[in-house]
């Protein structure tokens, strides 16, 4: 018999996962490599929701696979060493797992490769872990460009835009990396793991208000709880008020796709403890105004797809952050961003760190992929 083997993460195992393994094991004896804990950390930023030894069991357990193990190398490419020492016949991949380096890899190795196309089992809808996650648990938001600019003492000096954006929760995000994760954690307290139908103005202002109860010294803006709760990409025009005096948003599929593929979103690190970043303000109408139209340009650039512009505006968001509030990043991060960045611009995600935002067509190393959760997504 044929021996077979794939590989993959196989975390939250799912219908789409049974139909590719029961199609593989067609092809002769079933060998399975599932990715260490330690590799889906060093590749995805995060660990699995289940643990290496749960979903080896799993699988295990399945009468399809023959045999399943933890992959013993590290990489994109962690099955190499297991594929030499098994020498199968074949290495079949799904349409979502096919890479270059794996063909590349066979070829060397005399080993068939074949890709499959991605059928859900029966009749159940197409799937991937990465819907399934999203399917689970609130979302998460990225402010791109214009950060800062929600808050009174800096819209007040010159009004601009904040745009942020909706993703799935597709990775287990760092918290403390500009993410709303206090936010998603209060909308959490309230509504649970998915947010109510209703209107979602409504539902932006009571999580505001939740979050920023009376006595706070420090006041959450809102662009946390709107980016938090509104799906599509966002326009938060600010003028000196706590709440934007304007919102537009962008649901066209097409952009949606460009921007996921676009910003490469690479862990750095979480902003460090007892970090604060209002040590130092200079608040000027000068600086402010620079900061709002790092957001307008960011807005202008997404709406004609213009690489050029969104790298500008994300570059001109870091620095007005550093003229404005010196303290947001560190010279550290700042010599991280040098060594990191390649495409056309830059920010982090949030103040003190987290991940830092390319704008790039090409694919960098460790970046995660993005999904932008829309409202078409959710009818």
């Amino acid at each position: 018999m044929k021996k077979i083997l794939v590989s993959g993460c196989y975390d939250l195992l799912h219908p789409g996962h049974i139909a590719f393994l029961k199609e593989a094991a067609d092809y002769g004896q079933l060998h399975v490599r599932v990715g260490s804990d330690q590799n889906i950390q060093l590749l995805k930023g995060h660990l699995p929701l289940f643990s290496e030894e749960e979903r080896v069991y799993l699988l295990n357990n399945l009468k399809c696979v023959y045999e399943a193990k933890v992959a013993s190398g590290s990489g994109m490419l962690d099955f190499a060493d297991d594929m030499a020492d098994l020498r199968p016949d074949l290495f079949l991949v799904n349409e979502d797992g096919h890479t270059e380096g794996k063909e590349a890899l066979c070829q060397s190795l005399g080993v068939e490769y074949k890709v499959l196309s991605r059928e859900p089992a029966y009749d159940f809808p197409a799937r991937s872990s990465t819907d399934a996650k999203a399917q689970i648990d609130l979302p998460y938001r990225i402010c791109l460009a214009g950060g800062w600019i929600d808050q009174p003492w800096v819209s007040s000096l010159a009004p601009g835009s904040c745009i942020v954006f909706q993703i799935h929760p597709t990775h287990q995000f760092m918290d403390r990396a500009g993410l709303a994760t206090s936010t998603r954690k209060t909308a959490q307290k309230i509504w649970g793991k998915r947010f109510p139908n209703g209107d979602i103005t409504t539902h932006a202002r009571l999580l505001f208000a939740y979050e920023n109860p009376p006595g706070n010294q420090y006041i959450s803006g809102s662009q946390d709880a709107l980016g938090l709760v509104s799906p599509g990409i966002n326009r938060l025009y600010y003028n000196g008020d706590y709440w934007p005096a304007k919102t537009e948003s962008i649901e066209d599929p097409e952009i949606i796709k460009w921007l996921e593929k676009v910003i490469q979103f690479i862990p750095v690190s979480p902003r460090p403890d007892g970090y604060d970043p209002l040590v130092e303000k200079n608040l000027t109408k000068e600086n402010a105004e620079r900061l709002g139209r790092a957001g307008d340009l960011a807005w202008e650039s997404i709406l004609k797809k213009d690489l050029e512009g969104l790298g500008r505006a994300l570059d001109e968001t870091l620095e007005a952050w550093r003229t404005l509030l010196p303290y947001t990043v560190s010279d550290e991060l700042m010599e991280i961003r040098a060594e990191l960045s390649q495409g056309k611009g830059s920010c982090y995600s949030g103040c003190g760190g987290g991940y830092l935002m390319v704008v790039s067509e090409e694919k960098m190393e460790g970046a995660l992929e993005l999904s932008i959760r829309t409202l078409r997504g959710l009818l």
